[in-house]
């Protein structure tokens, strides 16, 4: 009889052993996050200064801005080196990576996720085309965040004639997953979890790399109760299991059968609303570029809004929408609940998806942008110094058929009225976000023409599509003055080789500050 694997959650960061490498899952707001091992980890280090100098890894963001995720190991000494694919979710660690307190590197998510595979297979490492030409790639920055990350942990090949990018494999000690419910045996569901993300392929690195893998649930239950087709991490890999009646779908949202995929919703209760400020108008102009049919992806923030106009428009099955968590269909959720959707048609493992991603599935993706240059290189994993990181925006953005990166014109500030049918700019924002030169490449337009795909940026004030000589100036808002307000405004200037056309005045309607 296999022993009872049920330990508490102090029994499992006493676990941990100093110097390890520590795979973590979740999500921003909470998502699929083992929050009561975290903590558990946290006050041991606190109380006894161990574990320490750990190398943590984690594929997507996770935290709350505050105190939880990624923020319970923002210690000096806890931590040694962080490998991230986000990096908001805890502001302290930003800061350490800045102040060189840690050695900081971001890999694009999708990448860290399929690379858990390669660790776990034994094989050399990631051979990809994710990440060529961007700030991941070793002529730039080898995703060597400060001037305290000095390994390489990406190198430039060629195999058949053709460049890729070796991210290579290295050993897992330590995986900390979360699921739904288990039993004495260690077997894992996440029956009642709002995505599978990279929980079975960052669990199966640290058994095949000789390490342990924790995972903390909502509910124990007995031995050979669950389903054969509910286990998604078996027993055989699974060393320790912490239960956490008071666990939650997300910070904010206890437990919702709709948004785990366990019930198909018959209507949204509450359709969401778009509202009539910039953001707002940003997204119906977007908008507008979908097509019927068509495969899309929606990234943080104003690329949301599209998604929220084709619920509020009653169009979901018009279109087939995924995010990178690994979710398809139904209503996706926004803000802090990014990652979240009710009523999904399918969810699949994270790893798989960015299969899907990095192989050109995507017909369409609504993405943020931070910054963008003449050139139409995009940067929204540095900013302002501070170490922001991709999570999925690379692998979907570099492989996409088309992007339509959305964001205001500028930023910290600014603030228009949008009158009846034209757009009035009262005050300019003191970021400029369209700059002579990016702080950091996250996108390359160059590269993504190269392959065929194509490109558009979208603000309230005007719309640019990219092209190979540079970017172009389609659309300005009815109402500004062309060159004070959108060419005196930017860090270059603009190809225009026929004049602008004026955005549909039906977009603009209401008064909001950017």
């Amino acid at each position: 009889m296999v022993r009872d694997k049920f330990v508490t959650a102090d029994q499992a960061a006493a676990m941990i052993p100093d110097a390890a490498t520590v795979a973590l899952i979740g999500g921003g707001g909470g998502l699929m996050e083992p929050t009561k091992v975290f903590r558990a980890i946290s006050q041991r280090f606190k109380s006894e200064g161990h574990p320490n100098t750990l190398t943590v890894v984690h594929a997507l963001g996770i935290g709350d801005k505050k105190t939880e995720g990624m923020n319970h190991f923002a210690y000096r000494g806890m931590v040694k080196r962080v490998i991230g694919g986000h990096w908001v979710w805890s502001p302290e660690m930003q800061r350490m990576a800045r102040d060189n307190a840690i050695e900081a590197y971001v890999l694009p998510s999708g990448c860290v996720m399929q690379l858990y595979r390669e660790i776990a297979a034994k094989r050399p490492g990631l051979f990809t085309h994710v990440g060529l030409g961007t700030f991941v790639d070793p002529r730039q920055n080898g995703g060597k965040m400060n001037e305290a990350a000095k390994d390489d942990l990406v190198e430039l090949v060629q195999i058949g004639g053709a460049e890729l990018l070796w991210y290579k494999s290295f050993g897992i000690d330590v995986a900390i997953i979360r699921g739904s419910f288990a039993d004495a045996d260690g077997n894992i569901s996440l029956d009642q979890e709002a995505a599978n993300i990279d929980v079975y392929a960052a669990a199966l690195a640290a058994h095949n790399s000789g390490g342990i893998v924790i995972a903390q649930v909502r509910t124990a239950v007995a031995r050979n109760s669950l389903p054969a087709r509910a286990v998604r991490v078996p027993g055989a890999i699974v060393n320790a299991v912490v239960v956490d009646p008071d666990q939650k779908m997300s910070y904010a949202l206890d437990y919702d059968p709709a948004v785990s995929g366990e019930i198909r919703p018959p209507a949204d209760r509450v359709l969401p609303s778009l509202g009539q400020d910039v953001r707002a108008l940003i997204a119906r102009r977007a908008y507008k570029e979908l097509r019927e049919g068509a495969v899309i992806n929606f990234g943080v923030g104003i690329g949301e809004g599209v998604a929220t106009l084709i619920a509020e428009r009653g169009e979901k099955e018009r279109y087939y929408q995924t995010i990178e968590h690994g979710t398809y269909g139904g209503s996706l959720m926004v803000g802090d609940l990014f990652g979240y959707a009710r009523g999904a048609s399918a969810m699949i493992d994270g790893p798989s998806q960015f299969d899907f991603y990095s192989g050109g599935g995507l017909d369409i993706a609504f993405l943020g942008f931070g910054e963008c240059d003449a050139l139409g290189n995009i940067n929204v994993s540095k900013l302002g110094g501070l170490t922001v990181g991709p999570g999925g925006f690379m692998d979907i953005a570099q492989n996409a058929k088309r992007v339509v990166f959305c964001g205001t014109f500028d930023a910290k500030g600014g603030k228009s009225q949008i009158l009846q049918g034209a757009l009035r700019v009262e005050r300019a924002g003191a970021v400029r976000k369209l700059v002579d030169k990016v702080e950091q490449v996250t996108y390359s337009a160059q590269s993504a023409l190269e392959r065929g795909h194509s490109a558009t940026l979208i603000t309230e004030r005007a719309v640019f599509e990219f092209t190979r000589e540079g970017l172009v100036l389609k659309e300005v808002a009815p109402g500004i003055d062309l060159k004070t307000d959108v060419i005196d405004q930017m860090g270059f200037e603009p190809l225009m080789p026929t004049s602008p056309q004026a955005m549909a005045p039906t977009l603009f309607c209401g008064d909001a500050d950017q």
